[in-house]
């Protein structure tokens, strides 16, 4: 069984609360791009895992793709195991889910390849164990996700776009963004309910106006090349540009493929990590070996 994991975006980014616990409370419009990882599974006696592709990540227990394959067995009590192999292409440190599209991947592939019967509700729970974004990448669609990744709204989609993704930098710590946002939160917030309306209509103009992301501005402090690329991008001619999740990539919305390949060709000589995609409906999609 052959597999695409599709990476994320975020269109919009809020954040509403801190519970006690520490988690932060979010309001996001996300959207699943055909940037993706390869993950082929195979009937074994065992749990083993391999990596490809670039970038590489070690191929252990704390990779995300293996602890989602031990979650499920051990949930299920399934006697049997499963050969993984991760052919990676989603930067790694990105903002885009790649790891948690990988685990939502693998639920989602075992348990139809070991038939252990699980619901998409069963198995968006499971996944939520693992990472905030992996209930979102397992459902996939434009979906307005709110609380910590537990409430999941799908939303109506007027069009796709073509995009243009870049990460200019190293990866960012999650948990560094979000302290330095606490630290100051003075960010333009999203009009969630407007950029929801616009993505409806397929209407670029209102969505320009009414997307943020929150973090963006902590984020180019931490990494000011992140602001370098969101600008490089709009020269480029894209139509918005912003950064996904807590960063490091940033992504441009282009009116045309054309102009989005036209981009692309000249990006691709500033930055080593550039990728041209589009904006989709299904966040896993079965691929010929």
């Amino acid at each position: 069984m052959q597999l695409e994991a599709r990476a994320k975006i975020n269109w919009s980014l809020d954040i509403t609360g801190v519970r006690e616990d520490g988690y932060h409370l979010m309001d996001m419009l996300m959207q699943p791009v055909s940037l993706s990882d390869t993950i082929t599974l195979l009937p074994a006696e065992d749990l083993t895992l391999r990596t490809e592709g670039f970038p590489r990540l070690k191929a252990d227990e704390r990779h995300l793709a293996m602890r989602a394959a031990r979650l499920l067995k051990e949930h299920t009590a399934y006697p049997a195991g499963a050969s993984l192999t991760v052919f990676k292409r989603t930067p790694v440190g990105a903002g885009m889910g790649g790891g948690s599209a990988d685990a939502a991947a693998v639920l989602y592939g075992l348990n139809q390849l070991w038939g252990t019967g699980l619901s998409q509700e069963e198995l968006e729970t499971l996944g939520l164990s693992l990472g905030a974004d992996v209930p979102f990448c397992l459902r996939g669609g434009l979906a307005r996700v709110r609380g910590i990744g537990e409430q999941m709204s799908n939303l109506p989609c007027g069009r796709f776009y073509s995009l243009v993704i870049v990460q200019p930098c190293r990866g960012l710590s999650t948990r560094e963004v979000f302290q330095a946002w606490r630290e100051d939160s003075s960010a333009r917030r999203p009009d969630t309910d407007a950029a929801a309306a616009a993505l409806a209509d397929g209407d670029l103009i209102p969505l320009r106006q009414s997307l943020a992301n929150v973090l963006q501005p902590v984020s180019v402090r931490l990494r000011p090349a992140i602001g370098q690329a969101i600008l490089r991008l709009k020269e480029c001619g894209a139509e918005l540009a912003l950064m996904t999740g807590s960063g490091s990539a940033v992504f441009g919305v282009f009116r045309t493929p054309a102009r989005a390949r036209a981009a692309f060709s000249v990006l691709s000589g500033v930055w080593s990590s550039v990728f041209l995609a589009r904006t989709c409906a299904e966040s896993i999609v079965f691929s010929e070996p």
